[in-house]
């Protein structure tokens, strides 16, 4: 807030230089239908837009938000959970920022948002996309309120682009916004299928909406379409709506019928069929109650029937509500999940990815301890974690005459992964006759998703966890995440470490470099963020060629295991001779230690050509602080002899392992 109030102080307003109001912000390949209005957006301040500008309107209906020409209807559809949960509001976009008119403001606006285990700051300034003085992405449905158009801001911003907020899912964006879970269920099997790998696929799990009892008024549901639907042919293909509630009525006749009352992101009524505003259905009704159901529809918002809903959509996603104490409640039983654990992992090719059960690499996988104290209800959940996705191969549709047709091609961007659970009786096992065995639970298959969750019921004392791609040597790192009725502790289990090349002859030159990642001066994130070249900046100069590695570079930061960040590093080359040396915004790392990894240390042996060098050790995500050490060896003598009696002993006892529980 220091800033802040500076700048108050001194009458000038905030501009961002990180997000400019540019075309690269707009921007990212123009491959998607805005690209058609280059050169037509400008960029205002609220009070530039409208007279009295506010954060929210007075009346909670007008804040529902409207999607323009940006095909980010997912993203709003989960927005629908921080209207109806003010914690969660207040945690995406923390109360008490200056607002226009009032003292203090100065044009910048802080937003939160959950990512991959930890919530993270995004700030962003208030000018906002228009054209012909009105905003031009999504809004409300008051003119004068923008928390909508500010939060898609930050959102595009964390993501690089508003042109990469083209098209989603809705459980995505409903994890990032609560820090949450989110299930979907595929109601048609059409081109699904392909998108799904298992050893012995389980049942398709069935949707039954009367299940969901902790959902109610405070879970988040939508559904989505990838065609035309018949009752609303002007959607066009892949559009998500949003399910404000559902009701069970009775006909004057004594029949059951289940309505669902849906609200389109564009904000107009799209439906036809028995239960619009003027079908037949309501003739059924007693006019007192259909006059009252009737009444309750707002701008965008139509009535629909549950067997014609079901008929006609493609995806439904729910979202687990989240109470005012920040806590899980399931969706099955309605109960909150109070204890929860999270730690990372990865996959790593000729290492721990050893892909899915039908492998017979499947044991090198990561593996670990879930214990339970007693028994309970136990969500778990693992989420990987990948580069930017391109625009063009995800789900959306905006609100646009000729909408992008998209494609199913998620798992050009995903690894398919899976989760497997066994029940360990004793302290001792052997971990090969464990694999065999038949998993107490595990995920239905294999699937091209950023996050599976598995639902399940588990006894007290220790289960064995092993989350897995499908393909062997297939890389990723991962976070797995477990919500409980019960005490539970998740670690990872631990194998004798492999022997490292030992030194008889060699020398090597081992230096220490411990440093901070400081929000807002040296916490840069990793090069998908402009402020990458801020990480802190550690010099190396090799002297001499080496045709074998000649340097061994770890980083590890000094963290609980529960605080744990994707780390990794980039070696950039620079001018000899420099003092202060830096890299520029477009030049490429001569060697990097990437993917990010949920691990207390990375590290990597490399090759480097005599020359100077800067080693820039980062975070993931921008604005995380944290400490960490890097550690750095050069070989200043070419002799290396590996211990092969070593090695053949560490072979042998990782294949006769019996592995007893820390």
């Amino acid at each position: 807030m220091g800033e802040m109030e500076e700048e108050a102080k001194c009458g000038t307003v905030f501009e961002d230089a990180e997000f400019p109001p540019e075309d690269s912000s707009l921007f990212s390949d123009y491959t998607t239908p805005i690209s058609k209005f280059e050169g037509c957006i400008t960029w205002m301040r609220p009070q530039e837009i409208c007279p009295s500008p506010k954060m929210f309107p007075e009346n909670p209906n007008e804040a529902h938000v409207k999607q323009g020409i940006l095909g980010d209807c997912w993203l709003l559809c989960a927005c629908t959970a921080l209207l109806k949960n003010d914690h969660m509001m207040n945690k995406v976009l923390p109360a008490g920022q200056p607002q226009w008119g009032e003292r203090g403001y100065a044009g910048r606006f802080g937003f939160r948002f959950w990512q991959f285990g930890c919530w993270v700051d995004v700030e962003v300034d208030d000018r906002l996309p228009c054209i012909n003085a009105k905003l031009c992405f999504s809004h409300c449905q008051s003119p004068s309120a923008f928390w909508v158009a500010l939060l898609e801001k930050a959102y595009a911003k964390l993501h690089g682009s508003y042109e990469r907020l083209w098209a989603g899912q809705v459980s995505d964006a409903l994890v990032d916004l609560t820090g949450g879970l989110a299930e979907r269920w595929s109601l048609k099997d059409s081109g699904k299928e392909e998108h799904q790998h298992g050893e012995n696929r389980k049942p398709k799990k069935k949707l039954d909406l009367s299940s969901l009892r902790g959902v109610g008024d405070r879970g988040t549901v939508s559904c989505s379409v990838h065609s035309s639907p018949g009752g609303a042919s002007e959607l066009g293909q892949y559009h998500a709506l949003c399910v404000m509630e559902w009701t069970d009525v009775t006909t004057e006749t004594g029949g059951h019928v289940r309505l669902f009352r849906i609200r389109n992101p564009w904000g107009r009524r799209c439906w036809g069929g028995t239960w619009s505003e003027s079908g037949e259905g309501w003739r059924e009704l007693k006019p007192g109650y259909s006059q009252d159901l009737l009444s309750r529809t707002q701008e965008g918002e139509f009535w629909v029937e549950e067997a014609e809903l079901l008929k006609e959509i493609d995806e439904v996603t729910v979202g687990y509500p989240i109470s005012k104490q920040g806590l899980l409640q399931s969706i099955y039983t309605g109960k909150e999940l109070p204890h929860s654990q999270q730690v990372g992992g990865c996959w790593i090719k000729d290492h721990s990815a050893g892909g899915c059960r039908n492998n017979s690499s499947f044991g090198s996988n990561p593996k670990f301890w879930l214990r339970a104290s007693e028994p309970g209800e136990v969500l778990v959940s693992l989420l990987q974690h990948r580069g930017w996705r391109q625009p063009s191969t995800f789900r959306g549709c905006s609100n646009m005459e000729d909408p992008q047709e998209g494609g199913l091609k998620q798992h050009q961007d995903y690894q398919a992964i899976g989760l497997h659970i066994w029940k360990v009786e004793k302290k001792h096992f052997n971990l090969t006759r464990t694999l065999n065995r038949t998993p107490c639970a595990s995920t239905r298959c294999h699937a091209y998703e950023r996050e599976v969750t598995l639902r399940t019921h588990l006894g007290a004392g220790f289960h064995l966890l092993v989350p897995s791609t499908f393909l062997q040597g297939a890389e990723a790192s991962f976070l797995l995440r477990v919500f409980s009725s019960a005490p539970v502790s998740l670690s990872a289990l631990k194998f004798p470490r492999s022997p490292v090349a030992e030194v008889s002859d060699g020398e090597w030159e081992t230096s220490r470099f411990p440093g901070r990642w400081v929000p807002g001066v040296s916490a840069g994130g990793s090069r998908n963020f402009p402020s990458h070249r801020t990480n802190p900046h550690v010099p190396l100069t090799i002297n001499y060629h080496s045709s074998e590695p000649n340097t061994r570079i770890t980083l590890r930061q000094h963290c609980p295991a529960k605080a744990l960040q994707p780390i990794g590093f980039h070696i950039y080359q620079v001018p000899e001779g420099s003092v202060d040396p830096q890299i520029s915004q477009d030049q490429e790392p001569k060697v990097s230690c990437v993917p990010h990894c949920y691990t207390p240390e990375v590290s990597l042996h490399c090759s480097l050509a005599p020359g100077a060098y800067v080693i820039l050790p980062s975070t993931y995500q921008p604005q995380c602080k944290g400490h960490f050490t890097l550690t750095v060896a050069k070989k200043i003598c070419r002799k290396v002899v590996k211990s092969q009696e070593a090695l053949g002993q560490f072979i042998q006892e990782v294949s006769n392992i019996s592995v007893m529980h820390s």
